[in-house]
């Protein structure tokens, strides 16, 4: 395992030496301004119950490293660096490394229009939902840091954005696929049979992937759409085995095409909100290709100043809809996200500490898994803060794929550390 680990962490080393290097040289000689920041965590994950597989403890603990170099010359040109690294004592699947970051920035303008030309790793967020962003496709999840998907892995991309008064149009190209991530034999929250981490199939050997978006504002209305044509970022678990012989579950990614919506409206203290996708070329839970339609709508309400106070009270209430039905594949655990309900309740204390608690429910209408989340998050310095948080699954329907990870509520408390 530390050999693996120091495998890991030699190339990322070895980038930020020479970056800082330059870096050091180049503000000496050329006037480049720098700005080095980051986060330090330190973690504990603890689940009550006892795991559902040999191997599987109650308690994990790591840290998590986060720098991030930030270089621009006298024209504005920039690059940017952050790599990624965590620690876990657990699941040595869940310690690993990334490049979340590394990419150039060149900007102009053309008549009325500004461009922007990136090259390099970077991350890109498609969205407005709560409960799931559907038509959020250019990234890879990186599900071993947490069950909600919302964690990315830093992808290879040329990314040209024209924006004026008309709206922003960028194009993708995207040369490499990432391998999504997935809790290893002593891993919690993981389903059955292990997910191989070495032997992944494709459709298609050719990973070159286009994508575009096009966004507006109307007033209070804001959209965009989107379109994505290359290898999925959602595998299909085949059934195999490892060279051992021992059965595994093997990734496959199909050829997909995709076209994407979504709106947000702001009347008053509400929001509406929707995400839409028509997806071609994936196959379903039966491992059969089928075209289909997805959707997330829901709204917003917020009560501001609640009793005189500088306390503020959302309410947020999502549907989630698969035309796929039962045969729809598991975007996260412990939900396929069919036919569900997602609620949620955020408090905003607005005081110095930036005090929040965010409580949800997410429940599949046709079945009876369901599961609470509560989550806080303060301030305790200018450079330290706290996040503590509960996930609690109250039930799983034994026709879930996910029903062996029933036993797997968790309790997780992060203390960060900004530099």
């Amino acid at each position: 395992m530390l050999r693996r680990t120091a495998l890991h962490i030699l190339p990322f080393g070895a980038v930020w030496i020479s970056v800082l290097v330059f870096a050091v040289g180049a503000h000496a000689e050329i006037g480049i301004d720098r700005d080095f920041s980051g986060r330090v965590n330190v973690e504990s994950r603890w689940f009550p119950k006892a795991g559902a597989f040999s191997g599987q403890g109650a308690h994990a603990i790591g840290f998590v490293v986060v720098p991030k170099l930030y270089l621009e010359d006298a024209k504005g040109r920039s690059f940017t660096l952050s790599t990624f690294f965590r620690y876990d004592n657990a699941d040595p699947r869940r310690t690993h490394a990334d490049l979340r970051e590394a990419y150039f920035l060149i900007f102009g303008e053309i008549g009325d229009g500004e461009w922007e030309l990136r090259v390099g790793i970077d991350q890109v967020f498609w969205g407005v939902t709560e409960s799931q962003h559907l038509v959020d496709v250019v990234n890879q999840i990186d599900l071993v840091e947490h069950p909600n998907g919302v964690s990315k892995l830093g992808q290879p991309m040329v990314n040209i954005t024209w924006s004026s008064d008309w709206g922003v149009v960028e194009f993708f190209v995207l040369p490499y696929h990432r391998v999504r991530t997935f809790p290893g034999q002593s891993g919690r929250l993981r389903l059955p049979l292990v997910v191989e981490d070495e032997q992944v199939e494709y459709e298609s050997e050719a990973h070159l992937d286009f994508a575009a978006r096009y966004s507006q504002s109307f007033g209070a209305f804001d959209a965009g759409v989107s379109v994505f044509n290359g290898t999925s970022r959602e595998p299909f678990l085949m059934p195999g085995a490892d060279r051992s012989g021992a059965p595994v579950l093997v990734q496959h990614y199909d050829q997909i095409r995709q076209f994407g919506l979504d709106a947000q409206l702001t009347v008053g203290s509400w929001l509406f909100k929707f995400e839409a996708i028509q997806r071609a070329g994936a196959r379903n839970l039966l491992g059969m290709e089928e075209d289909y339609v997805a959707s997330v709508f829901g709204g917003e309400y917020t009560f501001y100043s609640v009793f005189d106070s500088a306390v503020d009270v959302s309410l947020l209430g999502e549907w989630n809809y698969d035309g796929r039905g039962r045969n729809a594949t598991p975007s996260r655990s412990p939900n396929t996200l069919e036919n569900d309900f997602f609620f949620a309740t955020r408090i905003a204390f607005n005081d110095v500490q930036s005090t929040e608690i965010v409580a949800s429910i997410l429940g599949d209408a046709s079945r009876s898994t369901r599961a609470l989340s509560v989550e806080l998050d303060r301030r305790l310095s200018d450079q330290l803060s706290l996040d503590i948080e509960a996930i609690h699954l109250l039930s799983i329907d034994k026709a879930d794929i996910h029903y062996d990870t029933r036993r797997d509520s968790f309790v997780d408390l992060r203390l960060t550390y900004n530099f």
